[in-house]
């Protein structure tokens, strides 16, 4: 009966401490911001990239790089040898702060401790940190927070809450030593991982859970909320082995940032944050609940540095990526990993300058919109707003129409006015009872997405679009 009652005492307060008495225009006004960004830079950076994704001159077999020594089974003693030598002397933040906006991207969320343990700044709770563990000896975080600053970018944190490879008592998650290199001792590591809930190194085991959230996370989670200034975003990871308990502790430290806005991974279910999550996929329109959400998604197949990793995404699908999500109400979070010395890969940089110059001419489309009222589109994407008691549609024509109509099913509203974004031609527009046809030029203006701005009077009601899909 006790226990029950703790239970539920602790579920009340997690819905308490979650929601607070925040009321709908106070929360409205916190998002603000991040509603009107729509597109944020990720950046997954740490010892890891030292590796590569290679181990003894072994390819790690899956999985992003910044996993290698979980997918691997690489001891904590040698793992810590590797992160001892991580130097990033070419680290340049403001230089990457310019690229970002240079993308037109509105935020930064950066890696501040991944799985493995490694805090990216100064940190009192554990040695294994940048300042005290390596050459560098200094606190990426205060310098980029510093950059940040200087250029109007607001900048969150990722913290791996549950999971630390090298921080005794850490949780762990995936078990089997074959998702990595295969070493010659990898049937025993299986059995101790088996017996010891995913731990591959006694190391990992000379303290319990309870004593890593109190000795490490909850202090950690502290310095970040109280020494870098305004934090924007603190994006929870795996929760792995979580309880509402250490959940409330962690939780409770976001009162230090009181305008924070966090994701939905610091425990499930009692703890749904501000925004979901959706990981290397955009959503269908029907899988969507009416919450903030933010996809977050590589340019390549990894998230932290991998030097055989060239499967990169073209800047059109990157841009069709960010019109979509645009188009479901979402932010897109794309990320970047950094190489060991502290340089953003040079695929990257020409992916993101190129979705930058796109985001010049065509930004208005993205930022501060709205969900499409029209449903699906057969030929791109479409956002709203509402400006002066008007309804404006941004059409993101993918697929231009070769005999220059296009045909916007559904939409029965005349247009006051109609313009390409790129170039400022009037276009004519007819209203039939089946929707709106847009007489075009025959070349698109852009290849990649060419967007049209069409004005209606009034906010739209539905049934001038047909029915929502």
């Amino acid at each position: 009966m006790k226990k029950i009652l703790l239970l539920l005492l602790i579920s009340v307060l997690c819905l308490q401490v979650t929601f607070g008495q925040e009321s709908k225009d106070a929360r409205d006004k916190r998002m603000q911001w991040w509603r009107e960004a729509r597109f944020g830079m990720f950046i997954h950076w740490g010892p890891y990239a030292v590796w590569g994704g290679v181990y003894h001159g072994n390819e790690q077999k899956r999985g992003g790089a910044e996993w290698i020594m979980n997918r691997c089974k690489i001891p904590v003693a040698e793992y810590q040898q590797v992160a001892s030598t991580f130097n990033p002397v070419k680290y340049d933040p403001e230089s990457w702060v310019l690229l970002t906006k240079e993308a037109g991207m509105k935020y930064i969320v950066i890696t501040a401790k991944h799985h493995d343990g490694f805090a990216m700044f100064k940190s009192n709770a554990s040695k294994f940190n940048i300042a005290d563990f390596t050459p560098y000896k200094k606190d990426v975080l205060e310098a980029l927070a510093k950059a940040c600053k200087k250029h109007n970018m607001k900048l969150g944190f990722y913290y791996s809450q549950a999971q630390d490879w090298n921080n005794p008592g850490g949780a762990v998650a995936r078990k089997v030593a074959k998702e990595g290199w295969v070493n010659p001792d990898s049937a025993r590591i299986d059995a101790f991982t088996a017996a010891n809930k995913g731990h591959w190194d006694p190391a990992q085991l000379t303290s319990t859970m309870d004593e890593y959230i109190d000795r490490v996370a909850i202090p950690q989670v502290k310095e970040l909320m109280t020494n870098y200034g305004e934090v924007a975003v603190l994006w929870w990871d795996t929760p792995t082995n979580m309880t509402d308990e250490n959940a409330l502790k962690l939780q409770a430290l976001l009162k230090l940032q009181p305008n924070i806005i966090t994701n939905d991974r610091l425990k499930r279910p009692n703890f749904p944050g501000d925004t979901g999550t959706p990981e290397q996929k955009i959503p269908g329109a029907n899988e969507l609940d009416g919450r903030d959400w933010e996809t977050c998604m590589t340019m390549n197949g990894t998230w932290g540095f991998r030097t055989n990793d060239d499967k990169w995404k073209s800047p059109e699908t990157l841009i069709r990526n960010l019109c979509d999500i645009a188009s479901k109400g979402g932010n897109y979070l794309l990320n970047v990993g950094p190489d060991p010395l502290g340089q953003i890969p040079q695929p990257s940089i020409e992916r993101l300058k190129a979705v930058g110059a796109w985001m010049k001419i065509n930004g208005e489309a993205i930022y501060a919109t709205k969900a499409s009222p029209i449903g699906t589109l057969p030929w791109g994407r479409c956002t709203q707003k509402v400006f002066h008691g008007n309804t404006i549609l941004y059409l993101s024509v993918f697929d231009w129409p070769i005999d220059g109509k296009l045909v916007v099913p559904g939409l029965t509203q005349s247009a006051i006015s109609a313009r390409i974004l790129a170039d400022g031609i009037e276009l004519k527009s007819i209203t039939t009872p089946t929707g709106m046809i847009l007489h075009v030029p025959e070349k698109a203006p852009d290849a990649v997405a060419s967007v049209i701005r069409v004005t209606l009077k009034g906010i739209l009601a539905q049934a001038e679009v047909g029915e929502k899909k």
